[in-house]
């Protein structure tokens, strides 16, 4: 693949798009998966469902490989983060005093279900990761004998400032308590690894830097602590044996199923099969590479412009493909013209965030970077 080629990702012909921590585009790859399930179903129905039964399977090897879980049996396939978030908040048993701690800096996915279980007695901490130079002892800073878990972001989505998830895996496991880790700004854009971080759950969505569509994301629990989360949905698709629907003495699935009760969005599963098997034949450590390069490149070029400042963290360990800057009151001014030139990225975090991917070819770079120098 050359780091032109339009033909996998089309709309490099018509825009540019620095927003994959937003929403991202589909490949050309993506594209052809859905219209070829679109025109089967309309064509056939549901003749080939056993085929699009061994599709999903595959999914579930391909986000167990990306993320170095033990199993495709510890994958489940949920609608989105949140609801992955949720199942481990209504899912564990809290008691009064708990506390949960966190970051101030946390998308509202991670912070708003954990502030839920205030009517339960659990109390939320946000540390404040800009406070000092290491943001892990920050966190570690409000942990006490009553934390019963630390969640975080493994990139924070508006500063872009990328944790050290190995050190807070290894601190929670060593003082007995759980981590949790919203992975929907790294999944796709960096190598991660579950078990090397020493992950209880790991949550995403797949519209991110997995290239793939909305409605659809992934939910990895540690299998030795899989009972501990009471279940909150019941159905069909949950129970073994799966299949029977007759069968009255029917037990919740032991593997990662048991997290979904109903029908599967095959929509969605064809989708994201097709752009997770882009990202493995690519090669994630290449997908890396090239990203960090990009990130490296805007960061390297902000820096060195007049009347910007850059509010990404620039250590290499600190960053993945996020990078926010701000030109002071002249902020909505640039981002209404990077608007106008068809450079698609987002007002996040008291600046302008962009969020190239790693085929995002530099000469595109350029532009977006001309556009802002013109502005400030």
């Amino acid at each position: 693949m050359t780091e032109f080629d339009a033909r996998r990702f089309p709309h490099l012909e018509q825009m540019i798009h620095l927003n994959h921590a937003a929403v991202a585009p589909w490949p050309a790859a993506t594209r052809d998966a859905v219209k070829r399930f679109a025109d089967e179903n309309a064509d056939l129905g549901s003749t080939h469902y056993p085929t699009w039964l061994k599709l999903e399977q595959q999914l579930r090897r391909q986000l167990a490989e990306l993320i170095n879980a033990p199993s495709a049996a510890d994958i489940a396939l949920v609608k989105n983060t949140s609801e992955a978030l949720s199942f481990v908040a209504y899912g564990l048993e809290w008691q009064v005093g708990h506390n949960i701690v966190s970051s101030d800096q946390e998308f509202p996915s991670n912070r708003i279900v954990w502030e839920s279980l205030g009517q339960f007695g659990v109390e939320f901490r946000e540390a404040d990761l800009s406070s000092g130079t290491n943001p892990e002892e920050a966190l570690f800073a409000r942990v006490d004998r009553n934390t019963r878990m630390i969640t975080i972001s493994s990139i924070q989505y508006a500063s872009g400032l990328r944790m050290d998830l190995e050190c807070i895996g290894r601190f929670c496991r060593e003082n007995g308590i759980l981590f949790c880790v919203d992975a929907i700004q790294s999944i796709g854009a960096v190598q991660f690894d579950a078990q090397a971080i020493k992950a209880d759950f790991v949550m995403a969505d797949g519209h991110k830097w997995m290239l793939g569509p909305e409605g659809l994301g992934l939910f990895y629990c540690r299998p030795e602590i899989r009972d501990q989360l009471r279940l909150t949905q019941y159905g069909w698709h949950m129970v073994d044996p799966l299949g029977n629907y007759s069968y009255k003495d029917w037990t919740v699935a032991k593997t990662a199923r048991r997290f979904e009760c109903g029908s599967p969005n095959m929509v969605a599963i064809h989708a994201l099969q097709a752009s997770i098997q882009l990202l493995l034949e690519t090669g994630m450590e290449r997908v890396e590479e090239r990203l960090l390069d990009n990130t490296r490149y805007l960061c390297e070029r902000l820096e060195a412009m007049h009347g910007v400042e850059l509010l990404t963290n620039t250590d290499v360990k600190r960053y993945g493909g996020i990078v926010t800057f701000t030109a002071g009151d002249k902020d909505e001014a640039v981002f209404e013209a990077l608007q106008q030139r068809n450079v698609l990225c987002a007002l996040r975090g008291g600046g302008i965030r962009f969020s190239p991917h790693f085929y995002t070819p530099k000469g595109q770079l350029d532009e977006a970077l001309g556009v802002v120098a013109k502005g400030v």
